[in-house]
């Protein structure tokens, strides 16, 4: 993003995140009953229909959240110190050298009691690696926590601590929060203590690419979040919990602050996540085998499908449950059991949110004709590291060069499919970008392979300079592939 930074708001050795709200109207009147204590009584909390004050809200949603710190042992970098003397220095003297052992980093967030008998939710960066966690409660307890489960994909943790009869928040339903309803976020910022701010939700189904696996369907808000409110609560004003604050938006990096952007896990999400980690101690998803993309304007008119709804498949692997469902590369998914998919996002959270084994009715558009196929789901499996750079040079000089698009190709030989870890010779390896042609427009990078030109497969520069000739003054759709995976492209030729 553009002069800012996407951040996880829990600081090693400081703290994590924070959410906040503002203003709004209410019906009625509402009075706070006298004090017995002789003193004043409170303001109202509703003035002519125009609500005063959230008090109310927070006295009843407050005790709930707490403070979590936590300390992990770290491998000191020997190879960073900067020693004045040589150990010989202070064996002249008879004395050991200086310590260099492992040192203890120490990291603060907030977390949610969400059951009377001590389950705390948070956020999985704020226990990620601890080997000693406390808990400090809003009446100044502490306690030690044990983890329950921890979740990379969603950025989600269960802790439990040992107690009885604790305050707790109920879990509101997301999906029907709108963008504009007032929430009130509640945290530890910069460990200064308990703070509550508010705001209104100022968008859903927000994606950031941070958590692991990109499971994310936040919601956005513009309350005030900084370092130390990671795993806090983000409520309505009915006081139940309706998100996870998770992750900022700051141009100042991992130190910056709040600039009224701040995302939160969605309650229905992190309800599901927190009732298979309480039960199986890990999380279940399902997995349909495929690649998808959102359908731009360009694409649309390629693939010649009049519209930009649904998602479509780039890519299909084989022997997975949309092999065996018989979906293909160029399907267009539009609905799932149903349901209306507007982008990628929206189908991958559909579909991991289903059991592995569940069967799923998908709407898809191929070729013009609409038509229902029912798949069973596999189970996601987190992809181990890729450790093929799809910028990495290939050996042996480029036989193809095409001005039009911007780039200069080569034959995927034996020694390029290795190098690349690709899994066969199909296609046309990209060896150098034009910065200022149409394919460095596009995104296309040294190391992807052209499979096809408007869906026909090339092989040759013969194949390249027919291929765009033949469409003339329409946007080219390239199928290219990178790092294992399908997507098309649009570009439009020079």
């Amino acid at each position: 993003m553009r002069n800012g930074r996407i951040i996880l708001i829990t600081a090693i050795a400081a703290a994590g995140l924070s959410f906040s709200c503002a203003g709004g109207l209410l019906p009625g009147t509402e009075v706070a009953p006298p004090s017995s204590n002789n003193a004043p009584p409170a303001a109202p909390v509703v003035v002519n229909g125009v609500r005063t004050s959230y008090a109310d809200v927070v006295e009843k949603t407050s005790p709930a959240v707490v403070q979590i710190r936590m300390e992990k042992k770290q491998a000191a970098d020997t190879g960073s110190m900067q020693m004045p003397f040589g150990d010989d220095f202070f064996r002249q003297f008879g004395q050991p050298a200086p310590n260099r052992g492992p040192r203890i980093e120490r990291g603060a967030g907030s977390g949610v009691i969400v059951n009377s008998n001590g389950t705390i939710l948070t956020n999985n960066h704020v226990v990620d690696g601890a080997e000693k966690i406390t808990v400090y409660t809003s009446d100044n307890k502490t306690y030690d926590a044990k983890v329950v489960g921890t979740d990379a994909p969603s950025d989600l943790a269960v802790i439990k601590i040992e107690a009885e009869n604790l305050p707790f928040l109920t879990l509101g339903n997301s999906d029907e929060v709108r963008v504009g309803d007032i929430v009130l976020a509640i945290g530890n910022p910069l460990d200064i203590g308990e703070t509550v701010t508010a705001g209104i939700i100022s968008a859903k189904g927000r994606r950031t690419g941070l958590s692991d696996g990109s499971f994310e369907d936040f919601l956005q808000t513009d309350a005030p979040i900084n370092r130390g409110n990671s795993g806090g609560a983000l409520v309505n004003l009915n006081g139940e919990l309706i998100g996870i604050n998770s992750q900022i938006l700051s141009p100042g990096g991992s130190m910056g602050g709040n600039i009224g952007i701040g995302f939160s896990i969605p309650s229905n999400m992190a309800k599901s996540v927190m009732e298979q980690l309480l039960k199986d101690g890990k999380v279940h998803r399902g997995m349909l085998g495929v690649t998808i993309q959102n359908i731009t304007d360009d694409t649309a008119k390629a693939l010649e499908l009049g519209t930009t709804e649904g998602v479509l498949i780039s890519g299909v692997k084989a022997g997975s449950a949309a092999d065996k469902a018989g979906l293909k590369r160029g399907d267009v998914i539009t609905a799932i059991n149903g349901e209306k998919i507007e982008d990628t996002n929206a189908l991958r959270n559909k579909v991991a949110g289903a059991q592995p084994g569940t069967e799923i009715k998908l709407a898809i558009n191929r070729g013009g004709s609409s038509m229902d196929i029912t798949a069973t789901l596999d189970e996601f499996e987190t992809p181990a590291s890729d450790k093929n750079d799809p910028n990495s040079p290939t050996e042996g000089p480029a036989n193809d060069s095409s001005g039009k698009l911007g780039v200069v190709l080569s034959p995927v030989t034996p020694q390029v499919q290795k190098q690349l870890g690709l899994d066969s010779t199909e296609g046309l390896v990209v060896t150098d970008v034009d910065p200022a042609g149409p394919a460095a427009s596009a995104g296309i990078g040294r190391g992807d392979v052209l499979l096809e030109i408007n869906r026909k497969p090339i092989t040759s520069a013969a194949d390249v300079k027919n291929a765009l000739a033949d469409s003339k003054d329409k946007p080219v759709l390239l199928l290219v592939s990178r790092r294992g995976q399908t997507i098309y492209l649009t570009i439009r030729p020079q």
